[in-house]
C-alpha cells in the first residue's frame, strides 16, 4: 500500500510540475474514470439492464470527464466531444456484430480450471459482456486521436484565419495519418505486454501456433487490438471533418455580425 501511496504521489508531482492546472486535474480524472468503470461494473450485474446501453453511457461520460474536465469546454473539447460519440455509436454497431459472429464472449480452456469453482450462470448476457469489454478497451485511444487532431487544427486556424473547410479538413487527415500508425502499434504492444505471461503459458503447455492463433482468449485480444484500430481510423476523418465544419462555421457566424 505505502508503494502504490508513493507511487501515485510521485506522479502527481510530475503531473503538476509539467502540467500546472491541467496537469492536476488529468490525475484527478484518473479517479473519476476508475469510479465510472466501476459503477458501470455494479450496475451491470443487474440482469435487467442492458450492458451495451450502459457501456455507450458510460463512455460518454468518461469522453466528458477526459475532455472538458481536463481541458475545459472550448470549440477544440466540443469538436472532439461530438466526433468520440459518434465514432463510438458507429463502433458499437459493428463490434456487437463482430461479437456474436466469432463467438468470443465467455471463458477460454485455459480459464476453466480457475473458475471451476463458481458459478457460470449468473444471469447476464456474455455476448453484450463481450462487445462492453471491446468497447471500453477503445475509449481511450479514440478519445486521444480526436483531441490531437482536433488541437492542432485550431491552432491551425488560429494562425491562417482564412483558410477553407477544404483545406482545413486535409490538414486533419494529414495529422491523423502520421498518428495513425503509432496508435495502432500502442494497441499492439500493450496487448503482448499485458499478456506476456499467457504466451509463456502457451509455450509451456506446449501449444501450436495454430492452436495459440485459435485460442479464445488470442482471438478475443486480437480482435480487441482490430476494433480499438478500426475506431482510431474512423475518427480521423470524423473529427477533421467536424472540427473544418465548426471552425469555418465560427468564422462565417462572426463576419455575418461585422
Amino acid at each position: 500500500m505505502n508503494v502504490l501511496v508513493c507511487l501515485a504521489a510521485i506522479l502527481f508531482i510530475s503531473m503538476t510540475l509539467i502540467g500546472g492546472k491541467k496537469g492536476a486535474r488529468s490525475f484527478m480524472a484518473l479517479f473519476f474514470n476508475f469510479g465510472v468503470l466501476l459503477l458501470t461494473i455494479f450496475i451491470m450485474t443487474n440482469p435487467y439492464v442492458n450492458p451495451i446501453i450502459l457501456t455507450l453511457i458510460a463512455c460518454i461520460v468518461i469522453s466528458y470527464i477526459n475532455l472538458f474536465y481536463i481541458n475545459e469546454v472550448n470549440i477544440k473539447t466540443i469538436t472532439a466531444f461530438i466526433s468520440s460519440v459518434i465514432t463510438i455509436v458507429i463502433l458499437f454497431i459493428f463490434i456487437v456484430v463482430v461479437t456474436e459472429k466469432t463467438m468470443i464472449q465467455g471463458f477460454g480452456e485455459e480459464e476453466i480450471e480457475e473458475l471451476g469453482i463458481f458459478s457460470l450462470y449468473i444471469g447476464v448476457d456474455f455476448v453484450k459482456i463481450g462487445a462492453s469489454v471491446i468497447i471500453m478497451s477503445t475509449i481511450g485511444a479514440i478519445i486521444d486521436t480526436a483531441m490531437a487532431i482536433s488541437s492542432p487544427m485550431r491552432e491551425m486556424f488560429h494562425h491562417n484565419p482564412s483558410i477553407s473547410k477544404k483545406d482545413l479538413f486535409t490538414f486533419g487527415l494529414s495529422i491523423g495519418k502520421d498518428i495513425l500508425g503509432t496508435n495502432a502499434n500502442t494497441l499492439f504492444f500493450a496487448f503482448f505486454g499485458g499478456y506476456l505471461a499467457l504466451l509463456i503459458w502457451f509455450k509451456d503447455l506446449s501449444y501450436s501456433v495454430g492452436e495459440i492463433v485459435n485460442s479464445k482468449i488470442f482471438s478475443a485480444e486480437m480482435i480487441i487490438i482490430f476494433c480499438a484500430g478500426t475506431g482510431v481510423a474512423l475518427i480521423i476523418p470524423i473529427t477533421a471533418l467536424i472540427t473544418a465544419y465548426f471552425l469555418v462555421k465560427t468564422r462565417e457566424n462572426n463576419e455575418k455580425v461585422i
